[in-house]
């Protein structure tokens, strides 16, 4: 164990705790368990299970920030509606981040410097997408100015993420066959945790109401990722045809799916939370971001975790395990290989996804940051490990990474 882990698993007073990390199940967009459920309504019930099931005093909570990418006015206002639905006093300040696919990791980490600054001792950062409601032509402006976009840079931020992932397939020659295998892995692993409930801990269950086929409505309770597939192989997803381009390798089974999501990460300055008797279950050290050029934005993450690493004086071999975003089986293979990560690890103990990713689970974007925080901290918990690393590559060119410590 280097000098740098020991030191990180010290705890001290002003340290940054997690107090609950929690999420919604993930659904599939206009298909699944939320297909009739606006995002405030999700992310109201995950703000409410903080607090409620901490026994926190919802007054006590000096701020809030949510991640969220699609929805117009950024999500100012139904970030608002969710907080005070789910009873956090009208004191309570809230607003809204967009980092693009990272917005609620970089939620959490704005949280966590209010602690560290003094600002604020309890707040918690959120997230949450309906790409039901949100995603498509609507998110997408009219128009660009023509000035901006003579930069050629400025013109890649317009690069569709299909694109930019092909992009990257062509630059580094990462073959369809390399793709599928890692999202078939990806698929198995999650398949398997599924199976053996390894996600319950992390999953708030929602009762919600739901349209039927013949007009009425019923209610059902949402409770498990429903973009889960058993018995997707390398061969089976060889047989899908390239989704953006005619002669491309990115399908829609080695890329994330488009879902439906909320997540939520209290967190609290050490020492108020000891006098509170609050639970503790882990500690937010720090995340950094970097850019990265924007037409092939995927890579953020093999850039942005070596940048963390540096900031915090670690080394790889200091970290347990890593969740690294699937946005596309090509950024996220290449981002592993880049920084000498093994992603063919078969079976649920690998150092890398060990209970799949977004290709197998989905990828709400707004809430992904802070869903990788929640189960990063299941599978430590399960698995009995200390330090993990989460990373997420955002859409114009950047990445981001975060360092968490377990306390479980």
């Amino acid at each position: 164990m280097s000098s740098a882990r020991v030191k990180l698993l010290e705890k001290s007073d002003d340290d940054v705790v997690i107090v609950s990390a929690i999420r919604s199940a993930l659904t599939k967009s206009k298909k699944g368990g939320f297909k009739d459920t606006r995002p405030e309504e999700i992310l109201m019930h995950v703000l409410k299970h903080t607090y409620i099931s901490t026994r926190l005093d919802p007054a006590l909570i000096e701020d809030i920030i949510v991640g969220n990418v699609l929805p117009a006015s950024g999500g100012a206002s139904i970030a608002r509606m969710a907080a005070l639905a789910a009873g956090i006093p009208i004191e309570t300040p809230i607003s809204t981040v967009n980092r693009q696919c990272a917005s609620s990791l970089t939620a959490v980490n704005q949280i966590a410097n209010s602690i560290k600054t003094g600002q604020i001792d309890i707040g918690i950062g959120a997230g949450v997408e309906s790409m039901t409601f949100s995603f498509g032509p609507a998110a997408i402006p009219d128009g660009f100015s023509e000035l901006v976009c003579q930069t050629p840079e400025a013109a890649d931020c317009l690069i569709p993420m299909g694109i930019t992932s092909e992009n990257i397939a062509t630059k580094y020659n990462i073959s369809r066959e390399t793709q599928d295998t890692f999202a078939a892995l990806s698929s198995q692993k999650a398949a398997a945790a599924q199976k053996a409930k390894l996600f319950k801990p992390e999953i708030l269950p929602i009762r919600v109401r739901q349209k039927t086929p013949d007009g009425g409505e019923q209610y059902v309770l949402v409770d498990h990722d429903d973009g889960v597939r058993e018995g997707v192989t390398q061969e089976s997803l060889g047989q899908l045809k390239p989704a953006f381009k005619k002669d491309g390798s990115t399908t829609a089974g080695n890329a994330s799916q488009v879902t439906d999501g909320a997540a939520a990460v209290l967190l609290a300055r050490r020492s108020v939370a000891e006098k509170l008797g609050l639970p503790i279950k882990g500690k937010f050290v720090a995340a950094h971001a970097v850019g990265v050029p924007p037409r092939i934005m995927g890579v953020g993450p093999a850039y942005a975790i070596p940048h963390l690493l540096k900031k915090t004086g670690l080394e790889m071999s200091d970290i347990d395990f890593f969740e690294v975003n699937e946005a596309f089986a090509s950024q996220a293979l290449w981002s592993c290989e880049k920084i000498g990560l093994p992603w063919n690890e078969s079976g649920l103990n690998g150092k890398v996804n060990r209970w799949g990713g977004a290709i197998a689970l989905g990828h709400p974007l707004g809430c992904t940051g802070a869903r990788l925080i929640a189960t990063g901290l299941n599978i430590a918990q399960h698995d009995n490990e200390k330090v993990f690393v989460t990373s997420i590559g955002n859409f114009s060119g950047m990445g981001v990474a975060g360092l968490i410590v377990n306390e479980q």
